[in-house]
């Protein structure tokens, strides 16, 4: 029982801490470097969070950052890829990955919101094929820890990356403290796994900020690794002070919001109305149709009589 447990151990251990890297290299290299060009990495920097995204995500990156820009372009509005305002949490939470992959397919996303990211050749031969990178990850945990223990660890990082980041867009748009005027939420034990990308309502407030956590008592793990590469010249920070989102274009995109969810109350409104109406007509025709037939059937009309 006990080597049983022992090898459990070791893989849950194991598949937490490729996770935490994962998220680590998301959060800083797709999201805050090439999304928001929040900050600048050197050229091996940057081809060293390449690699590492590629065998523990899979994640292209110029599709990661069309359908995130995406987002924010059209955050909780008609358009959002993956809006819990739209579509539910629950249901965000369950469909991340497969709404994920509608939008990543959709060339038209691709070729609007990701046309400073050019492909190279690396990409061709390596970076687009995500189940390769995957492989190849799977391989490496398997040469360190074992087999039995690297292909657990690798199951117990699939389902807690797939889940940390569908809960950033499902939950984070839901729940959490709301410092700022927008839809998102901050969640510091969603920060926590997901290397600061839980203190989402201060990163909807503040999109060009290389540094999620606004307040002293906030914790954004990926701003440590990002201060370290900027300490020793490997990264440059685009931004040194807080710079709020413009309070024109977050009104604009609130009353959206606004126009969206009085749109859908509409919407239900009318098909309640609609469903009623047809109710009663039908209850009219068949009363009607009960009618004619009592004055015209002779059975009928005998039966009546007698």
């Amino acid at each position: 029982m006990a080597p049983v447990l022992h090898t459990l151990l070791a893989a849950l251990l194991a598949g937490l801490a490729v996770t935490l890297l994962a998220n680590l290299c998301s959060t800083i290299y797709l999201h805050r470097c090439l999304s928001h060009r929040a900050l600048t990495v050197k050229g091996p920097v940057h081809q060293v969070f390449r690699f590492l995204v590629w065998i523990t995500t899979g994640i292209r990156p110029r599709q990661w950052v069309a359908v995130h820009r995406k987002h924010h372009a059209f955050t909780d509005v008609e358009g959002d890829p993956h809006s819990p305002v739209l579509l539910g949490w629950w249901n965000v939470q369950m469909r991340n990955v497969a709404l994920y992959r509608a939008e990543a397919r959709n060339p038209d996303t691709l070729a609007r919101y990701a046309k400073d990211i050019p492909e190279d050749r690396l990409d061709r031969v390596l970076y687009n094929h995500g189940i390769l990178g995957l492989a190849v990850g799977t391989t490496i945990l398997c040469a360190i820890l074992g087999p039995v223990i690297g292909l657990l660890a690798g199951f117990v990082h699939l389902n807690l990356l797939l889940g940390s980041n569908a809960a950033v867009n499902a939950i984070g748009h839901h729940f959490g403290r709301k410092p700022y005027d927008n839809g998102a939420g901050n969640l510091q034990w969603l920060a926590f796994l997901t290397a600061g990308e839980g203190l989402h309502n201060n990163h909807h407030a503040a999109p060009t900020s290389a540094r999620l956590s606004h307040r002293w008592y906030e914790v954004d793990p990926g701003w440590w690794v990002i201060k370290a590469l900027s300490v020793s010249g490997l990264a440059k920070v685009r931004l040194n002070e807080l710079r709020l989102k413009d309070s024109a274009a977050a009104a604009a995109t609130k009353a959206a919001q606004a126009a969206t969810t009085a749109r859908q109350a509409a919407t239900n409104a009318a098909h309640v109305a609609s469903t009623r109406a047809h109710a009663a007509a039908g209850a009219v025709t068949d009363a009607v149709t009960d009618a004619v037939d009592a004055a015209t059937n002779p059975a009928t009309k005998a039966g009546l009589q007698a």
